[in-house]
């Protein structure tokens, strides 16, 4: 089914879109756009929800809101947004009656006219996404980014041409329901995430693996050879299975060499750049490279890979660079919502930083995330509701020396202290190895804010 023909089927259905959210806005414009009749469900009151309701309803779309947003769902077809567990006893029992859930993402990949590339991970996945979608530009092909990064692109799927490629950043939530998979898929790695949502690590891996588990023969999946739950995963391909590694050289993939990363495929190598062409820091970075060169060789040159990677600075709140004062460094990690990405962040740096952590615990062990921060940092701020957690990891693991670790409010405070002890030559990372949900909307306005308060600095 395509496009235009999933949209006339709707016309006589009801539909509900659960989230009222920037992700979803699109989706609703457009359904309303083409005659559907559209219930928007959030759990926002009528006020909180503001002029965004006042024209939904001008348009003739209902509202259901409030703490029973979910309640006596019955439309024809559901709409869950990114991140809400489909076995909701509200969800399961609309579709028990009858109702067909689904997702923007869902769609977008059963009626996408255009060969897709998505990419999933724990870690470095929107960076290795942006590289991708970068690379494919740079050589010229009509690229549109969505997913989990960029915005939501079921509405704009009409103006897209066969020859066009979709580049997706995909999440486990985006990924539970999915029964499509891409002709490119990307697993830049695995490590225990998100079980606050997710029932165990294993439902979240299973989750992950619907990224390549709908393949068929023809198509091709990237799995990080120097991860064991990854590597795993590579025995099970459908289709072409490529591999990526800093560890080890491969018959069929990207690796490193000394400081060449090289391509190799049916006994043939060759050297597509140095390390030393890559612009942005850490090995985490060198990673995302070899599993951006495994997707897209073939559709890329060599020459435009390392062009961009001189070139490329990287994505904010990434390792980002906010400011040099008084030679001091800051940046910007916001993005480290877990223990392992805070890992390849502070692993980044030659020498020891000076570290603000803390955030909302989503129940993952931050255990290996201590002897790490024993050996790379010098000064600790914590605050939010993983301080304690994160304290202990540091204190009980077997080198800890007596770090210095200070308990702080908030950002304004961290910051203070950060900026009264650094010396020249220091650097000063927000990587909070939590989520931001306790105090902010996402990681972006985390980020942001951290970034005011230190350009403040006077």
């Amino acid at each position: 089914m395509d496009f235009e023909e999933y949209l006339h089927s709707l016309r006589d259905k009801t539909v509900a879109v659960i989230g009222i959210g920037v992700s979803n806005r699109p989706l609703i414009q457009l359904l309303l756009d083409r005659g559907v009749t559209v219930t928007a469900c959030d759990k926002k009151s009528r006020e909180a929800l503001g002029a965004i309701g006042d024209e939904l309803e001008g348009r003739g779309c209902h509202l259901r809101l409030g703490e029973d947003y979910l309640k006596n769902l019955t439309e024809d077809v559901i709409f869950r947004t990114p991140g809400m567990r489909p076995d909701l006893p509200e969800l399961t029992a609309a579709v028990e009656r009858g109702s067909v859930l689904t997702s923007e993402m869902e769609v977008f990949c059963e009626v996408c006219p255009c060969p897709k590339i998505a990419v999933t991970g724990s870690d470095g996945k929107t960076t290795t996404t942006t590289i991708i979608a970068e690379l494919l530009k740079r050589a010229g092909r009509t690229v549109h980014l969505g997913g989990n990064i960029g915005h939501p692109l079921l509405a704009e799927t009409g103006s897209m041409s066969p020859k066009d490629i979709a580049v997706l950043e995909l999440s486990s939530f985006q990924l539970m329901t999915m029964t499509k998979s891409p002709h490119i898929a990307v697993i830049t790695n695995l490590a225990p995430n998100h079980l606050d949502v997710h029932k165990d690590f294993q439902e979240y891996i299973s989750a992950k693996e619907n990224i390549f588990t709908h393949q068929t023969e023809n198509d091709i999946a990237v799995f990080n050879a120097d991860n064991a739950y990854t590597a795993e995963e590579a025995e099970h391909a459908v289709g072409r299975a490529r591999l990526f590694s800093r560890q080890r050289e491969l018959e069929d993939g990207v690796f490193l060499r000394d400081n060449a990363i090289i391509a190799r495929s049916g006994g043939q190598e060759r050297e597509v750049m140095q390390v030393s062409d890559i612009k942005l820091p850490g090995v985490h970075n060198v990673e995302n490279y070899l599993a951006a060169i495994a997707a897209v060789d073939g559709l890329v040159s060599d020459k435009t890979i390392r062009e961009f990677a001189r070139e490329f600075g990287g994505v904010e709140h990434r390792i980002e660079l906010i400011r040099t004062r008084n030679g001091v460094r800051w940046y910007n990690d916001s993005i480290a919502s877990s223990p392992s990405r805070t890992i390849a962040g502070l692993n980044s740096f030659p020498g020891k930083v000076i570290l603000i952590a803390g955030g909302k615990d989503k129940g993952i062990p931050y255990d290996a995330l201590g002897p790490v921060v024993n050996d790379h940092v010098k000064l600790l701020l914590l605050c939010g509701a993983t301080a304690g957690v994160i304290r202990r990891s540091v204190e009980q693991a077997k080198n800890y020396h007596g770090l210095e670790i200070l308990d702080v409010e908030d950002y304004q405070e961290a910051v203070s202290i950060a900026d009264s002890r650094a010396v020249e030559g220091d650097v000063v990372i927000l990587s909070p190895a939590s989520t931001s949900f306790d105090r902010f909307a996402n990681f972006m306005e985390r980020g942001k804010a951290f970034k005011a308060i230190v350009n403040r600095l006077t």
